[in-house]
């Protein structure tokens, strides 16, 4: 064969290719969302004289390309596995594998913001619990990098200087529970950023023994059938395998009743149908929710904790409801501050401000 005829069918053959993949994104159904990644997909643009003269039109194209393309998780996969093990890179869109974790970097402190986040809740604090006989603390939970950053060479961010810069600029009068010390590594699940509830026993023990409440510490493990595949196995778009997700029961826990202040319904404290979603962690009181009340008929008191709560206090909350008549669970990422006058009363309540290092490093969430 000629070198012309090879250059023919070369040719040839790479139109055939770009017109089939042409064809396969126009005709293909198009996805809404990305069940590994977990968010939602771009849409075709609007096509108008303004959109192309301005050129929103062709950037917004080709984001719709790109999270339109066909066999898109393949080729992510593709790009992961290259980019770790053929050019040695030590991370991918800032997702790190170590010791058998997957971590996204958190660098640097962002200082500003963690202020931010003092401020906002000190704000809370003179509004609401100053004057109004409340016990309050404050704790603070690191993300797993605290573990990981640092021991494995990448760039990593002093959690001690976050932690004291917090607390330094709340009110004196509160005092800081320190859980550092309690957590390790296997705290954490290996392909998602959150503690795992049957490992954090101890530090919710730890919590309410500062509160001066005894709680639980005898509980039925129950691990889920479907696998779990956590936030950042989507996004690392690595072939790994799932790990196991499980909840906590005993008879104070199932004797509790949860209320959603949103939907003015009562749920379960498990969400099985959550459970086998998009984010099984959702599991856990049904994921985001701005206001929830968990009443614990079995309680030796009638004392109530009123939670300021991120994410990571979703699985923690039930632990802490077992020491507690009423427990008030409140998410400012979801629900104003300026409307808990008329929702929540604080007075003669334990108040514990209970917030994620991911958090008070990106504070403009808190409303």
């Amino acid at each position: 064969m000629t070198d012309r005829a090879k250059n023919i069918i070369t040719v040839c053959i790479f139109t055939v290719f770009l017109f089939a993949i042409f064809f396969w994104e126009i005709l293909a159904p198009k996805k809404a969302v990305s069940e590994s990644e977990r968010r939602s997909l771009a849409d075709f643009p609007v096509l108008s004289s303004k959109t192309v003269l301005s050129g929103r039109f062709m950037k917004n194209f080709e984001n719709y390309a790109m999270d339109q393309f066909p066999l898109r998780d393949s080729f992510r996969t593709v790009k992961a596995l290259s980019s770790f093990y053929v050019f040695c890179r030590k991370d991918v869109n800032s997702i790190y594998r170590a010791e058998g974790h997957l971590s996204k970097l958190e660098y640097p402190l962002q200082e500003a913001s963690v202020s931010n986040a003092a401020s906002k809740l000190s704000r809370l604090y003179d509004e609401y619990l100053a004057n109004s006989n409340t016990r309050v603390y404050m704790s603070v939970i690191p993300d797993k990098n605290y573990f990981l950053a640092e021991a494995n060479r990448y760039p990593s961010m002093d959690y001690d200087a976050l932690a004291k810069l917090f607390v330094s600029q709340m009110d004196a009068s509160i005092k800081y529970i320190d859980i550092y010390n309690v957590l390790e590594l296997s705290d954490y699940y290996k392909t998602d950023t959150h503690w795992r509830q049957e490992k954090i026993v101890d530090v919710a023990a730890a919590l309410a023994s500062e509160m001066g409440v005894s709680i639980s510490t005898d509980y039925q493990e129950h691990t889920l059938e479907e696998p779990f595949y956590g936030v950042y196995h989507g996004q690392a778009a690595l072939p790994l395998p799932a790990e196991p997700i499980s909840y906590l029961e005993n008879d104070a826990l199932n004797m509790c009743t949860v209320f959603d202040h949103e939907t003015n319904k009562e749920i379960d404290i498990y969400n099985m149908e959550l459970a086998q979603g998009r984010d099984p962690y959702e599991l856990f009181l049904s994921g985001a929710k701005g206001l929830l009340t968990i009443k614990n008929p079995s309680a030796q008191n009638d004392r109530c904790l009123i939670l300021f709560r991120d994410s990571f206090g979703s699985s923690i909350a039930p632990l802490l409801a077992t020491g507690y008549s009423k427990v008030v669970l409140i998410d400012i990422r979801y629900l104003s501050s300026a409307l808990l006058s008329d929702m929540v009363d604080f007075r003669d309540s334990d108040v514990l401000f209970l917030y994620s290092t991911l958090v008070l490093n990106h504070s403009e969430m808190l409303k």
